[in-house]
């Protein structure tokens, strides 16, 4: 009899939360598709594959009744699109060269579904190794080698305090406005670590620590591309560690400012990837602390870890084997989501998780029924 109850309670809440027709036209339902999607879909295709299987990706985003796909198009300093600035991806080509614009492809296929892009990039990563001999001439990066606009340790970065980092940043910006993009997104990479801009900071600070110096750096940045792409008529938005203690102390990003202010986001899109048992930080308490800080109303997209569905979450502390024992807490963090404050949408990370059943784990497909009860 209790599990009688307990199913006709579960089926009452999805109910009493299935959006409206017009509520599910406005919800941004998305999935993020990073550089390992690009690597392993297009990676050296010739044009006839690789743009078949741009569209059986589509096809699987509207099938899904998704909406929008969160694709990396510059995951360092690169490009998948036809570039003025940066060269081919490394996750696209080994040579520098492909057969056609990737970029401009897929918004064709995608807006055909009815399916929007927003544009995805990392600003400050020039390459995950640090290797130079990797940075090619056509980089903008290659002329600013063994100065200290280019920072390398565990990877190679630019050095956000330097100006012509901003410069390349914002002219790569204005370069992706000119396709049909329906927004663009940085994600959470800001500063690698403290050292990367010691020197500018002893020279430069007027009193203020290290830590204000940095949220400052990054903040005139978040600035600039916001005015940016509003004179494109882009919305920008940034995908920030779910963790707000975090962005200030590790990443530096200044999310509350961010919040409580017009100049800076047009939406905010945070990784909030726990499970409601996660002992340190709860998926419902982070939620609220999210929105709680949301001072201005900005758009508020939650971004959700579907690649944890099924596997142990070493970090959670007692709630490690909540993704183990549940196929259903994706579903569940949409219904709570929706209640929030401000929401507007959701991103999952990322397409293979959700739609490649190589990488399924034992929960992975109930938990895509799941989500699909929920999408009507």
């Amino acid at each position: 009899m209790k599990k009688i109850l307990f199913f006709l309670f579960f089926f009452l809440i999805i109910i009493i939360f299935l959006p409206t027709e017009k509520e599910a036209q406005e919800e941004l339902r998305g999935i993020y598709f990073s550089y390992i999607e690009i690597t392993k879909y297009l990676k050296d295709k010739d044009e006839e594959t690789s743009k078949k299987n741009i569209k059986e990706i589509i096809e699987n985003i509207k099938n899904m009744n998704l909406n929008t796909i969160v694709i990396q198009v510059r995951p360092s300093s690169d490009a998948i699109y036809y570039s003025k600035i940066f060269p081919i991806s490394k996750y696209l080509s080994d040579n520098n060269t492909y057969p056609y614009d990737v970029l401009d492809f897929i918004i064709e296929e995608s807006h055909k579904k009815n399916i929007k892009v927003y544009a995805w990039i990392n600003p400050y990563r020039v390459s995950t190794k640090p290797d130079i001999s990797e940075i090619t001439e056509s980089n903008p990066a290659y002329k600013y080698l063994n100065t200290d606009t280019i920072y390398i340790n565990n990877g190679i970065y630019f050095n956000p305090s330097k100006k012509e980092v901003n410069e390349i940043i914002i002219k790569g910006i204005e370069e992706i406005t000119k396709y049909d993009v329906d927004a663009i997104l940085f994600d959470d990479y800001f500063y690698p670590n403290d050292e990367i801009d010691i020197e500018d900071y002893n020279k430069k600070s007027k009193g203020e620590s290290l830590e204000e110096y940095h949220l400052n750096i990054v903040n005139n940045l978040i600035e600039e591309v916001h005015s940016t792409c509003k004179k494109y008529n882009k919305p920008f938005g940034i995908a920030p560690e779910g963790n707000i203690e975090n962005n200030y102390h590790k990443n530096y990003a200044d999310v509350k400012k961010w919040l409580g202010n017009e100049n800076y986001v047009d939406f905010i899109a945070p990784q909030v990837y726990y499970g409601f048992n996660n002992s340190n930080k709860p998926f419902v308490n982070t939620l609220n602390e999210w929105t709680n800080i949301n001072k201005k109303n900005i758009d508020f997209y939650v971004s959700l870890a579907f690649y944890k569905v099924g596997i142990e979450d070493n970090y959670a502390q007692l709630g490690k084997n909540e993704w183990l024992e549940n196929d259903n807490i994706i579903m569940k963090e949409i219904i709570y989501s929706r209640t929030v404050k401000g929401y507007k949408g959701f991103i999952l990370y990322r397409y293979d998780n959700v739609f490649n059943e190589e990488d399924y784990t034992n929960t992975s497909k109930n938990e895509v029924k799941n989500i699909k009860k929920i999408l009507k």
